[in-house]
């Protein structure tokens, strides 16, 4: 049996169906697995399973649609058995539904955009199945167990992404490159958008309580978190800001390698989780209940705000980060490396 997977971004929501992936490897009737991903993402790809195929394709901006019919033509060519839209939008059902073979899908209730269980097979979940790891393997069960409506959920399952040697050797010699110690934390300083960021002033206490008790590396995404973490750097002792942006795999060689990491619901935050990087993660806007890391190995810090979560990028009564105390995050910090 040949199986795509249609989950086109974002980082952190690839991370999180890693868990359905590793269910279908262990089927036997299953032969081959493809994945479809949005070109903004494609380094995720290097994530991946040995064995899994990847297909890239240009869904933003002019050109996104016919990009999406193309790989849609191209995609039917292959021949699949069978499709899983683990994204639950328009696009990836009209995707889905392009490339002809049985799909399956969100139902009304978790679909990120309703249509689109209009253009795959919607799956129903158990009122249990809240966080989307579970979401994903529940779809990526359903044409193997049943479609219909499920009397248990279906567990929770950790996101791991394996660290082969070559990996870890490149994060080790960032290390080296940039004259980190032996032991040292981790603080990401951004947030994939504005609601999900701790106000400028605040990281840089936090980064103050953190470097009290272990050498801090300050990890950025773009031109305004590489400015917030030099001005850290140079206003606080023991930090480090990272020179540059890392390749995908040299980041997780590296987060490997730290005794810990703090940081907002991103990307980066789960890819830590995934290595096996005890982690602290900062919730506002978004809830750990939906996308969180579950392990005795990481801690959840949760606005004391009685609008949170709300799921916005923009807010114009912004409470939800600015709730998090030093004090909380550092506890949780101490908790979790305590536990490695």
């Amino acid at each position: 049996m040949k199986i795509l997977i249609i989950k086109l971004s974002s980082f952190g929501d690839i991370i999180h169906a890693l868990p359905a992936l590793d269910d279908l490897l262990r089927r036997p009737e299953v032969s081959e697995v493809h994945w479809l991903m949005d070109a903004r993402f494609a380094f995720a790809a290097e994530l991946l399973p040995k064995g899994v195929t990847s297909h890239i394709v240009a869904l933003k901006g002019r050109g996104g649609l016919r990009n999406g019919m193309a790989m849609a033509r191209k995609l039917k060519r292959i021949g699949f058995d069978l499709v899983l839209d683990l994204q639950g939008l328009i696009k990836s059902g009209l995707i889905a539904r392009a490339i002809g073979a049985p799909a399956y899908g969100f139902d009304r209730h978790q679909s990120p955009e309703w249509p689109n269980r209009w253009l795959v097979r919607p799956v129903p979940f158990h009122d249990q199945e809240r966080h989307v790891v579970q979401c994903y393997r529940r779809i990526a069960a359903a044409p193997f167990i049943g479609s219909t409506p499920p009397e248990a959920p279906i567990d929770y399952q950790p996101p791991r992404i394996g660290v082969p040697t070559s990996w870890l050797t490149a994060g080790r010699e960032v290390r080296r490159r940039w004259g980190l110690p032996g032991r040292f934390a981790i603080l990401h300083v951004g947030g994939s958008y504005p609601t999900k960021r701790l106000p400028d002033a605040q990281w840089r206490l936090l980064a103050w309580e953190v470097s009290r008790h272990l050498p801090l590396l300050i990890l950025w995404g773009n031109a305004e978190e590489r400015h917030r973490a030099v001005w850290i750097e140079e206003s606080v002792e023991d930090t480090f800001a990272a020179e540059e942006r890392l390749p995908i795999t040299t980041l997780a060689g590296l987060l490997t390698t730290a005794a810990g990491y703090i940081g907002a619901d991103s990307g980066v935050t789960h890819l830590a989780a995934a290595v096996g990087c005890p982690t602290v993660t900062l919730w506002g806007p978004t809830a750990p209940w939906r996308m969180g890391a579950i392990g005795e190995q990481h801690r959840d810090v949760v606005a004391d705000a009685p609008c949170a979560p709300c799921f916005k990028r923009r807010c114009r009564n912004f409470v939800c980060m600015p709730s998090l105390s030093e004090e909380r995050i550092c506890t949780a910090f101490r908790e979790c490396i305590g536990k490695r």
